[in-house]
Formats: C-alpha cells, sequence, structure tokens
C-alpha cells in the first residue's frame, strides 16, 4: 500500500479523520469504518453506524475528539504481510468493508496499519506526529454515501469536517462557509429569477430564465468577439452522433459509465420490440459493435474533427481555429447533482484548434492569453496552474509514449511562461492528451477549475487527419482542445457567488430601474426609458402605486445597479436623482451625463467595487 505524496495539511487532515473514526468507535464501539480521506476543503469519513447521527451528535463526537487530541497519542506505522493484516482486521472487529479495502491493495504493495491510542486503521499514511499536533478542527455537516459510489450498494453516513494549523485560519474558513450559505447560487438563482430546475423537466437540466439568459448571452458574445480577433470560426454541430464516432475517439466506452446510454436506430428497436428481444441483449449488441446506434453527446470534439475531415487542407490553410457553444450531456448520479455547477446538460465554450508542430508553440500561447483576458475582465485573477500529466502506471491513457512526451513537453513550456508557480499532477491528464488547467480561487477563498487548454496528438491519429505539407507529402496535425468557461452553466453559477448576485453592470440583467412618486411622473419616466433602451441599456419603469420606498428596496433586494427616481423635481429640471448600487445616493444629473457614464462603463466591463464588499442579503 505504496501512500502518495500529501501536503503538509493534506497530512493533517488525514490525521483528524482517524482522530474522528478513533472517537466513534469510542462512542459507538459498533461502527464499521470504510474510508476517511482527506479533501480539498477538510476531510470525512464513510462509516456504518448502529444509530442515524444528528447534529447534537457531532457535538459529542467533537468533543471526544478534543480529548483524543488532548492524550497525545503518537501515530505509529504497523506493516503486516497479507494474511496477518486479515488475521488483524479480524481482530479489532473492522469486518464490513475494511477487508475489501485489503483486497484493493494489489500483491507485492506494502500492507500498512496506523495507530493511536486504541484505535488501528488499515491506511497507507502518512500522519502527523501526534494527535495533540492535530491544529484546529471542526465537524460539519452529515450526508449519505453509497458504499464505493455505487447506487447499488449500501448506504453509510459521511461525516465531514475540516482542519487547520492554526484558530484563526479555521475561523476564516468557518466565517468563509457561512458566506456561502447567503451566496449560494440556487439561492439567489431563485431569488433573482436567473434559472430554474424542475425535476418534471429533468434533474440536472437548466431552464434558463430571462435574466439568466441575458447573462449567457452576454459571455457569448464576449467571448465571441475575442475569438473572432483572434482567428476562430463558429461552427454548430448536432446533440446526437453516430456511436462509432465515439468508438473513434475514445469517448466511447471510456466515458461509458458517466453517459447515457446509447439508443439503437428506430428500425433496429422496433425490431427488438417484435422479437422481444431484452434490453440487456440490446445493450450488449450496442455495446460490441453488433449494432449501430446514437449517443448523446459527451463531447463535442469528435464532431469537429468531422468538420477539419470535411474538405482537403494544405499547410497554408493552418491553424484551423473552431469554436462552438455546444451543449453535452452526461449521466450523473442524482445525489451528486448540485444546482448548475453539477448538471446533466451543460455547454461548453468549445474550441479545437488543428496546426502543425511547428505553430504549436505559439498556438497554446495564444489559449493561454485568450483564458488570462477572460479571467481577468470577470475579476477572476488570482489563480494558480497546474499542468496535468498522464500516470505511467495507469491504462487510461491512449496513444504513444512519444506522442505524450512531445505534449506534455509542450505543456510544461507553456505554463513556464505565464509568471505564476505552476505544478504538475500526474493521472489528471485527459485520456487524450496533457492539459494546462487555471484553477481560480474566489472571493471566498474557494477553488473552481475554470479554464484549460489541452494538447492532442492522439485524436488526430485515431480519426486519421492530415494535411498536405510544403513537400506535397501528407503530415499529421496536432490538436489543441481549449474551454475559457468551461461550462455556461457552472461558470455562471460560480460568477453568481463570486459577485453575490451583484454583476458588473455589462452583465447585470437589469441595469436601470426609473422609479416614480406619483402616477404623473410616469410619462417623463418612459421617455427616459426609452432613451436608454435607445444606447442599448436595459432599464424598466417602476410606475406602480407603491410608495417609493417600498420600490427602491424592491430594486435594491433585485440588484439593479442604478435606481433613477423621477418627480416634479426632476420633471421640471430634466434630470433624474440617481442612486447606484457602489456609489449610494449621488443626487440630480442629467441624462446625457449619465447615459455617457453608462455606456463607458458597460463598453470597458468595468468592475466598480470588490466582489467581496457585495452584502449578498
Amino acid at each position: 500500500m505504496n501512500a502518495k505524496p500529501m501536503t503538509p495539511l493534506q497530512e493533517l487532515r488525514h490525521s483528524c479523520a482517524h482522530i474522528l473514526a478513533a472517537a466513534l468507535l469510542r462512542l459507538y464501539p459498533d461502527t464499521q469504518l470504510d474510508i476517511g480521506p482527506p479533501t480539498d476543503q477538510g476531510f470525512y469519513y464513510d462509516v456504518d453506524l448502529p444509530k442515524k447521527l444528528t447534529p447534537e451528535d457531532l457535538e459529542a463526537i467533537e468533543k471526544e475528539m478534543r480529548r483524543i487530541a488532548a492524550e497525545n497519542q503518537p501515530f505509529e506505522r504497523i506493516e503486516l504481510p497479507r494474511h496477518l493484516a486479515a488475521a488483524l482486521l479480524q481482530k479489532i472487529g473492522q469486518t464490513r468493508y475494511k477487508p475489501g479495502r485489503l483486497a484493493d491493495i494489489p500483491e507485492g504493495e506494502t500492507i500498512s496499519f496506523y495507530k493511536n491510542g486504541e484505535f488501528i486503521d488499515l491506511c497507507a499514511g502518512t500522519h502527523i506526529p501526534s494527535t495533540a499536533r492535530s491544529g484546529a478542527f471542526k465537524l460539519l455537516t452529515i450526508a449519505g454515501a453509497y458504499h464505493r459510489g455505487d447506487e447499488k450498494n449500501v448506504q453509510l453516513q459521511r461525516i465531514y469536517g475540516t482542519a487547520f494549523p492554526t484558530q484563526k485560519e479555521l475561523d476564516t474558513y468557518l466565517h468563509n462557509r457561512e458566506q456561502a450559505k447567503l451566496r449560494d447560487h440556487r439561492k439567489l438563482g431563485r431569488e433573482l429569477g436567473l434559472f430554474h430546475i424542475d425535476d418534471t423537466a429533468g434533474q440536472g437540466l437548466i431552464l434558463w430564465m430571462p435574466r439568466g439568459a441575458i447573462i449567457r448571452q452576454e459571455l457569448q458574445n464576449f467571448l465571441s468577439a475575442l475569438l473572432q480577433k483572434h482567428g476562430y470560426h463558429q461552427v454548430f454541430t448536432p446533440h446526437i452522433g453516430n456511436l462509432d464516432l465515439y468508438r473513434t475517439s475514445g469517448h466511447f466506452p471510456y466515458y461509458k459509465d458517466s453517459q447515457y446510454p446509447p439508443l439503437p436506430e428506430p428500425e433496429t428497436l422496433q425490431h427488438a420490440c417484435a422479437q422481444k428481444i431484452t434490453t440487456d441483449k440490446l445493450e450488449s449488441d450496442l455495446e460490441n459493435g453488433a449494432l449501430r446506434g446514437f449517443l448523446l453527446k459527451p463531447m463535442n470534439c469528435p464532431h469537429h474533427i468531422k468538420i477539419y475531415a470535411a474538405q482537403p487542407r494544405s499547410y497554408r490553410d493552418l491553424p484551423v481555429r473552431l469554436y462552438e457553444f455546444g451543449t453535452v450531456y452526461r449521466w450523473e448520479q442524482s445525489g451528486e447533482l448540485s444546482g448548475m455547477t453539477r448538471v446533466r446538460g451543460f455547454t461548453q465554450d468549445d474550441g479545437h484548434l488543428f496546426c502543425t508542430e511547428e505553430q504549436l508553440p505559439a498556438e497554446i500561447h495564444g489559449c493561454l492569453d485568450l483564458v488570462r483576458t477572460v479571467l481577468t475582465t470577470l475579476g477572476l485573477s488570482n489563480y494558480r496552474v497546474r499542468v496535468g500529466l498522464r500516470d505511467p502506471d495507469s491504462a487510461k491513457y491512449t496513444g504513444s509514449a512519444a506522442h505524450w512526451d512531445k505534449a506534455e513537453a509542450a505543456c510544461r513550456a507553456a505554463a513556464a511562461t505565464l509568471g505564476v508557480p505552476y505544478t504538475e499532477e500526474p493521472g489528471e491528464a485527459a485520456f487524450y492528451g496533457p492539459k494546462i488547467d487555471f484553477v481560480v480561487r474566489d472571493v471566498l477563498e474557494r477553488e473552481w477549475q475554470l479554464g484549460t487548454v489541452q494538447v492532442d496528438f492522439n485524436l488526430p491519429e485515431r480519426f486519421d487527419l492530415h494535411y498536405t505539407g510544403a513537400d506535397n507529402q501528407k503530415h499529421r496535425p496536432v490538436m489543441i482542445h481549449r474551454a475559457p468557461f468551461g461550462s455556461l452553466e457552472r461558470f455562471v453559477g460560480i460568477l453568481i457567488e463570486h459577485f453575490a448576485g451583484d454583476f458588473p453592470l455589462w452583465l447585470a440583467p437589469e441595469q436601470a430601474r426609473i422609479l416614480t412618486i406619483a402616477d404623473t411622473h410616469a410619462p417623463y419616466a418612459h421617455e427616459i426609458c426609452a432613451r436608454l433602451r435607445e444606447k442599448n441599456i436595459r432599464a424598466t419603469v417602476d410606475d406602480s402605486n407603491e410608495k417609493i420606498g417600498a420600490k427602491v428596496r424592491r430594486a435594491k433586494l433585485e440588484k439593479i445597479p442604478y435606481l433613477l427616481t423621477v418627480g416634479a423635481k426632476e420633471i421640471e429640471t430634466r434630470t433624474l436623482n440617481v442612486e447606484s448600487r457602489h456609489k449610494g445616493k449621488e443626487g440630480t444629473l442629467c441624462l446625457d451625463t449619465l447615459v455617457d457614464r453608462m455606456v463607458d462603463e458597460i463598453n470597458r466591463r468595468i468592475i466598480t467595487s470588490k466582489p467581496a464588499d457585495t452584502n449578498p442579503t
């Protein structure tokens, strides 16, 4: 059981997971343990308990954890041969899940346990020196989790916690966590009328409401303008494709478990029904290629490859840069769905470039510059970079070692020019090639993987792509996959939380609202609204019978950037009483002055305040 190197924070959190398990066994001796790894946000342990835990139980468990920490129990590593390891699991009573985890350890690998006090756990490690070095920890929530992530297996209780070296760091995390609840995109999306998810329409399928659609369209317009300047050409492809297309690319059956099941051709399905052929037989015949079928599109790249291959290409034509806002579909388990950030249907801002090997460095740089421009414009410039490489011990990667070596060298060289530290992470590559990922930190210090650039020598090989070189011979192009947003659904969900729904003016669904003090002021309000709309400013009029205070409160709750109040004085002077969300009450302004300012703010895509300053309530 060879342990992967852990960072000090991961080691701390993994040790806290062991302290949690030890506390559980003290309080509930019949507890059966499964796994307790560290995570990006803390740690968890999956357990089978004789009772269903409540938040009050977490308090008691955490109290016991503190006792164990105060006992200063050293963490001791114990290595055993397989038969003695199995005997030890029997001796300590962990017979339900741990033997299966023991069986997962390949023959020949070291089998290790870690002991602290009376507690012993099958574990690769590593750990802190003793329980007294466990820093500041806190148990957070209880959730359900299927054993090994399989819905067919028993559901366990997953206890989440977090840990930091200092209490100050923990307090900051807990504060940000409370802020995250206020900024939750599912809550704000409902309150601001941005999107809707309806189980009768389909779990994990986003229904964009008019206000949310404006944000999405503005993002698409912004990126499309950038792409056209960079020499891209927009394409459109279907939502389904021939199953053989994805067999050639490797997406089927590689992504089989996360795809919607393939469908046979209608004639084949009718014949199967008539012959009473079983569903299992149909699925088997589709999977092994005995039947032709179709698949809901899991990726756009095979379709873009076919567009490249649709006509002869010369070296003079390269690079070819294609892009599409293409919707793809993945079958996520219902327990993994989460608002807009984990869905079953999503639209990727997908781009695919086909170039010569000599053009590859410049094209990668162009893609990286594009991602940086997008992130900087949206106030997401606090990021780190990681280079995802293949795991030499894994069989999931397609293509020759020589192609991988060249692709990985190109990614490393490009990442080194970004001016920010980057990490290399074996095992994080796509199955067809390595990638450069931008991991963005939002205003609540949470990390999100957003922009990605991937270098691919392998799909051009699988699809036998070529171009005619200057020597009049056929040559193989290199392919780059890139997506600055990643997925529009997920990206907008992250933006909702990052800005607390208080979007920059250029993205705000409604940019100005004109409020009337009395009915007689409505004609002037509508005149102003028409003037604003002539300048493509999204404006509405609230000429309801409510008092002006109620109108202002509602507009602020709906996070309208500019509130323009009109009454008798404003009509007489042909002015507006202006209140903006970031400057507060500004007094009276003439319309032309305000319009010029708003148009400038929109055109320059100004972020007028730090998102962290926005009160999401």
